[in-house]
């Protein structure tokens, strides 16, 4: 699982091989929690464990990383 670099904070910014055939998401962990977010346009497609407050703050770190986090989306899908 190719892990997205340089976007700082606690959490763990990822993508799976087998997601490629969707549209662009990246999937965030911390601890036993997980979540994905849509890219294009950015919106929360699932979470576990996360609170609403957590997950509001998940969605500013993307979007002031969103470039960085499409770069590496197209770098590792094609």
């Amino acid at each position: 699982m190719p892990r997205v670099k340089d976007v700082p904070g606690p959490y763990r910014f990822f993508f799976t091989s087998f997601d490629c055939s969707e549209p662009p998401h990246v999937h965030i962990e911390r601890e036993s929690k997980t979540c994905k977010f849509w890219l294009e346009p950015i919106g929360l497609a699932r979470s576990h464990g996360f609170s609403a407050r957590e997950l509001k703050l998940i969605r500013r770190i993307i979007q002031t990383h969103r470039v960085i986090i499409l770069e590496a989306w197209h770098e590792h899908c094609g």
